[in-house]
């Protein structure tokens, strides 16, 4: 999977930029209901940021209500009906 780099100089925090990769991949279909997000340790393989910067990603979704998290088991993409 090909993610963009991170910049840097961006008006939007690294954290966001990967949460709306996430999302466009979601909204494209790339990403269906059901189906798991990249992990925290897949998103700082894949963009070369801190865990931190991958877990505020992650949680932003979840705040958004695009994504579920299973505790021990990972995030997985809501279906539309449920994102509010």
């Amino acid at each position: 999977m090909d993610a963009p780099e991170i910049d840097y100089r961006a008006e939007l925090p690294p954290h966001q930029q990967i949460a709306a990769w996430i999302l466009a991949r979601i909204k494209s279909g790339d990403l269906q209901p059901g189906q798991p997000v990249p992990s925290e340790k897949e998103l700082t393989d894949l963009f070369g940021v801190a865990r931190t910067t991958a877990r505020r990603a992650i949680a932003s979704l979840r705040d958004q209500g695009a994504i579920r998290t299973v505790a021990g088991r990972g995030s997985y993409v809501v279906p539309p009906a449920g994102r509010g």
